[in-house]
């Protein structure tokens, strides 16, 4: 749908609930919104989770394999899965098996707040072991009620989710002290055959919170099994996956006045993979690709004013563990790495300049001092901002672990600490209504590590690119009486150099939208009708993995939701994923996900 039409259709909508005497608008219950910039804020084939609204999120890119809750890969401004980080209050998630699991978070979305998009000198400093960008959460306040969500349609789909929270009168420290709980399932037999899927996630977590700070202790647990042809390799083979992810957090965040903060959280993770490159093969006694990680971290970060100077800090450690079946290779299977990032910041009138640096370190790869600049101008309701910055990260086990002679992913013990130096030029404004956002960036990655294929060669290798990115992004934002209107566009253009590796086919440097193109709408129709509608428009480029489903896609997400006026809390849904049923394949040679009709109701109180 072209925005132009959406822009004709909030207008209209507008017009006619606007005529005094003749419409009475409707006030709708409260909804959560899990991201302001998309429409539909859950999906019609599970239940919902942190990455369900980054779908058609216009900061970033999604490459599902199954159902965007099965597995998917998170890119933002056309880096890599591995190149995106994932932060949750003030700690950085790391999954240092492969960051296809770096969006593996056991937390329902009601806990958390709307994602922050962070990219530049704001992920530089605010992430560890990330260099395009971070995907910000924090945590919501507790409130006093609950959400009973079921749900069922095509391919034998059904969800159920049930959550519970309460506020105590009891006053500890000063701070009222609540607790929330969440469990929730869903099982499919999956749009395309052997694409069946089963999940479950129960969570609980405690939170003071006061005027000025709020402290949080969560656990959560989740369980996924899902199957997929060609789920992660080209060979046509009937594939599965089964995990389970463990997650412990503490966080703590105070306030200080005039801007100030501080923030102190840790958290334990486990991952638990179970990967079958044939589902259906005899495994034996030791599964051939069985992988646990532990992952431990602790973060301390915070902004200060002294005198006429603001200083932004940040330090964080994290220690993870690997134990495999076949990640076998090279010397080691633990590793710590820390971070510190110290930014002082002093603004002359209209005009602010930050000049710091992060410090990354690691006991098996040595350390990288990193310069940060960025220099901003407020001109009334416009702001420009112009920054440089480098970020560096370490590859996953995967890569450095695995076989470089044999197996069907080859690894590399030679990759090394990855550098990426970045410039961009942005401004943000207001115009006739609308909330405008631009950036132009430029991107030089210097040993990122890339998977490829090489025609004879059954498996895939992991191999260091030099890359050069060059790219393009704007948001438009505008609500009316009647609807709301996001839209947003990226382009990019890249050149590569694989250093004389023998490569035919990248399936993630090179795996990336030229030109792509998101529209999302939220009509309110009246009478308790609410209609939302995600749209991206994408033009690939050319990639020979890609067999089906061609370089140009037009994919979205259709939902109807009625709320009765005299049953206030309850509503009805009728909601449609792949709506003209695409076959564009996000990730080279992995089949896409069909067309899904599914009904729900939900009662919240």
């Amino acid at each position: 749908m072209k925005s132009t039409s959406l822009v004709i259709l909030c207008g209209s909508l507008a017009i006619s609930q606007g005529l005094v005497g003749q419409t009475t608008v409707q006030t709708m219950p409260e909804v959560t919104v899990y991201s302001p910039r998309v429409a539909n804020q859950t999906p019609a084939e599970s239940f919902v989770m942190p990455v369900s609204a980054l779908r058609y999120e216009p900061l970033l890119d999604v490459q599902a394999r199954n159902l965007t809750e099965a597995q998917v890969d998170v890119t933002i401004r056309g880096g890599i899965f591995e190149n995106t980080g994932f932060r949750v209050g003030g700690s950085t998630l790391l999954d240092p098996q492969t960051g296809h699991y770096l969006a593996e978070i056991p937390i329902a979305p009601a806990m958390l707040g709307s994602p922050d998009i962070l990219t530049g000198s704001a992920s530089a400093t605010g992430a560890t072991n990330a260099t395009t960008g971070t995907v910000a959460y924090g945590w919501r306040p507790v409130r006093t009620g609950g959400a009973l969500t079921v749900g069922a349609g095509e391919f034998a789909t059904r969800r159920e989710e049930a959550s519970v929270g309460q506020l105590s009168d009891e006053r500890v420290f000063g701070a009222r002290l609540g607790a929330d709980v969440d469990f929730a399932h869903s099982d499919s037999n999956g749009s395309v055959a052997f694409g069946d899927s089963h999940f479950d996630r129960v969570n609980a977590r405690v939170q003071l919170a006061g005027a000025s700070a709020q402290t949080d202790l969560f656990a959560g647990y989740q369980a996924k099994f899902f199957g997929w042809p060609n789920l992660y390799t080209p060979f046509n083979s009937l594939e599965s996956e089964n995990l389970e992810t463990t997650f412990f957090a503490f966080n703590h965040r105070a306030d200080l006045g005039g801007g100030d903060w501080m923030q102190l959280s840790a958290y334990h993770r486990r991952n638990k993979d179970d990967y079958a490159f044939n589902r259906f093969a005899p495994l034996g006694p030791v599964h051939p690709f069985q992988h646990t990680t532990w992952v431990t971290g602790a973060a301390l970060d915070g902004r200060n004013t002294l005198s006429d100077l603001v200083l932004a800090w940040r330090g964080e450690i994290l220690a993870d563990r690997l134990a495999s079946t076949s990640l076998t290779f090279g010397p080691y299977r633990d590793r710590t790495l820390a971070k510190l990032a110290l930014v002082p910041e002093k603004t002359i009138g209209v005009m602010t300049l930050r000049a710091g640096a992060t410090y990354d370190y690691s006991d098996r790869n040595g350390s990288r001092l990193s310069p940060l600049l960025e220099w901003a101008l407020l001109d009334g309701a416009r702001r420009w901002h112009a920054s440089y910055e480098r970020v560096t990260q370490l590859p996953t086990y995967t890569a450095l672990k695995s076989s470089p002679t044999s197996g069907l992913f080859r690894g590399n013990q030679n990759l090394g600490r990855e550098s990426s130096h970045q410039a961009e030029l942005g401004v943000t404004d207001t115009l006739a209504g609308w909330s405008l956002a631009a950036t132009a960036f430029w991107r030089h990655d210097d040993a990122l590590v890339d998977w490829t294929f090489l025609r004879g060669v059954t498996a895939r290798t992991a191999n260091a690119v030099n890359l050069d990115t060059e790219g393009f992004e704007a948001v438009a934002r505008r609500s009316w009486a009647a609807c709301d209107l996001v839209v947003g566009y990226t382009a990019l253009a890249k050149n590569s150099d694989y250093r004389g590796a023998s490569v035919d086919a990248s399936f993630y440097a090179l795996n990336y939208a030229r030109h792509r193109l998101t529209a999302a709408i939220t009509a309110r129709l009246g009478h308790g009708f609410e209609l939302r509608m995600d749209n991206t428009a994408r033009i690939q480029a050319a990639n020979l993995l890609r067999v089906t489903g061609g370089d140009r896609a037009v994919i979205s997400s259709l939902g109807l939701t009625f709320r009765p006026a005299k049953w206030r809390g309850a509503s009805l849904t009728l909601q449609t994923d792949n709506l003209w049923n695409s076959t564009f394949q996000d990730v080279p040679a992995v089949p896409a996900a069909r067309r899904t009709v599914t009904g729900g109701a939900s009662y919240v109180w």
